[in-house]
């Protein structure tokens, strides 16, 4: 799996004019199942995001992890994320996950927060969905697993 990780203050998304999921401080996470991932794998990287230490301590140092601030997730499906740019000027998407498998590993992966009693929100999987973030520092963390 890939995700995008980007620290922020806030965040939304709205499908058709209607907002359906937000957070406040925390993480957006757009995350993009790759073909071959399992259960296994979402469940590594969520494990991985929830631990990273990347919100700032009293010093003002990357030192404190989501359960530290009592932060939560915005997690948004992007099977761009999977883009291969190597040849031409049209990406090739082809080593992303099959939608059904795609849509399966979404939806685990952003259960692994729930369960670890990180507020957890979710975007829509496969709709046209506008996206708002205040970026936080800016910190923005690419990662796969």
């Amino acid at each position: 799996m890939r995700a995008l990780l980007q620290r922020v203050s806030e965040a939304s998304v709205a499908v058709e004019g209607e907002v359906i999921g937000q957070c406040g401080r925390g993480l957006l996470i757009l995350v993009c199942a790759m073909q071959g991932d399992t259960e296994d794998n979402a469940e590594r990287l969520a494990a991985k995001i929830a631990k990273l230490r990347i919100f700032p301590d009293e010093a003002g140092k990357m030192n404190r992890c989501l359960t530290d601030i009592d932060g939560s997730v915005l997690v948004i499906s992007q099977f761009t994320l999977a883009a291969d740019t190597s040849r031409g000027n049209r990406p090739g998407f082809s080593t992303a996950a099959d939608p059904e498998t795609g849509q399966q590993l979404y939806l685990h992966f952003a259960k692994q927060f729930a369960q670890q009693h990180i507020p957890t929100e979710l975007g829509k999987f496969g709709a046209d969905m506008k996206v708002s973030l205040v970026n936080d520092g800016p910190v923005t963390i690419w990662m796969e697993g």
